[in-house]
C-alpha cells in the first residue's frame, strides 16, 4: 500500500482531472468507480483494477479490508491518501473511502443490431441513462447503443445510478444510430403516444431492439421512421406521459414477462 500525501503528485492529479472533468475521463479513457458496492461488481465481473484507492480512515473498515485484500491479490496497484485528499476527488456524501480507477471500453471496430439491445438518442440526464442501464441489465439485454449526445455512460453520476450494470452489458458510445438500424436484422420499437398499438399488442419473443429518445424532444424524425413498431404505454391516471427511465422499464419487463 504506497501511501500518498502531496497534492502535487502526479497520480493524484491524475485521479482529480478524472473526478472533475468529463472531457478528461474521455480522453484517457478511464474513470472512478466510489463505493463498496461498484468496487465489489467489478471485482466480480472483471477482476482486479489497475488502481485501488483508499482513504486513510478507510484502511481498517471490515468491508473494505476484504476488497483491498482481493485487489492486492490480483495484482492491482493500491494507494492509500489522507481523508481531505480522498474527499476533494471523491462525488460521494459520506463515503466509505473506497475507489477504483478502471479503464472504460474502446469503440467496437463494427456494430450489428442483431440482438435484443437498447439504442438511445441524445439522452441528457445521467440518472434516467443509470437507470435504463440498470433496468437493461436486469432485465437480460446484451448490448446499449448510445448516439452522439447522450450523456457519457461512465461518468461518476451514471456509474451510480447504474449500481453495477456497466460489467453486464456491452456500451456503445458515439454510435450512428441511422446507420445501425438501416442494418438491423431485428425489430426496432419505439414509445409514442399518438400510437395505436400498445406494447401488450405486440409480440416481444422474439429478439427487438429498443429505441428511446431525448427526455424533451423525444426521438428525431429520421430514426422513428426506420422503426418497425411505434407502441404506447397504457395508463389510468391523468398524466400525460413517464418519465424516460419508467417507460423503458415497463418495456423490458413486458418483454421478459412474455418471454417467461
Amino acid at each position: 500500500m504506497k501511501p500518498i500525501t502531496s497534492r502535487d503528485n502526479p497520480l493524484y492529479k491524475e485521479l482529480k482531472h478524472l473526478a472533475t472533468s468529463s472531457q478528461a475521463r474521455r480522453r484517457a479513457q478511464r474513470t472512478l468507480l466510489d463505493g463498496v458496492h461498484l468496487c465489489e461488481v467489478y471485482l466480480d465481473q472483471i477482476g482486479a483494477p489497475p488502481l485501488c484507492i483508499v482513504s486513510d480512515s478507510a484502511l481498517s473498515l471490515p468491508e473494505v479490508m476484504p476488497i483491498l485484500r482481493r485487489c492486492e491479490q490480483g495484482g492491482a496497484q493500491c494507494i492509500a491518501l489522507p481523508d481531505a485528499l480522498f474527499k476533494s476527488i471523491s462525488q460521494v456524501e459520506h463515503g466509505v473511502g473506497l475507489m477504483f480507477m478502471v479503464a472504460t471500453p474502446a469503440p467496437a471496430p463494427s456494430l450489428q443490431l442483431s440482438g435484443n439491445a437498447v439504442l438511445l438518442d441524445r439522452l441528457q440526464d445521467p440518472g434516467n441513462l443509470g437507470s435504463i442501464l440498470r433496468s437493461a441489465a436486469a432485465a437480460g439485454i446484451a448490448d446499449v447503443f448510445c448516439s452522439a449526445g447522450t450523456a457519457f455512460a461512465w461518468s461518476p453520476k451514471v456509474l451510480r445510478a447504474g449500481m453495477g450494470a456497466h460489467f453486464l452489458l456491452r456500451i456503445t458510445e458515439d454510435v450512428d444510430l441511422v446507420q445501425l438500424l438501416q442494418s438491423a436484422t431485428v425489430a426496432v420499437l419505439a414509445t409514442s403516444s399518438h400510437a395505436k398499438a400498445t406494447i401488450y399488442d405486440i409480440d416481444l419473443q422474439q429478439p427487438a431492439a429498443w429505441l428511446f429518445g431525448h427526455e424533451g424532444q423525444g426521438i428525431s424524425e429520421e430514426l422513428m421512421a426506420l422503426t418497425t413498431h411505434q407502441v404506447g404505454i397504457p395508463h389510468l391516471g391523468q398524466m400525460e406521459s413517464l418519465n424516460v427511465a419508467a417507460s423503458a422499464a415497463v418495456c423490458f419487463f413486458e418483454q421478459v414477462r412474455q418471454k417467461r
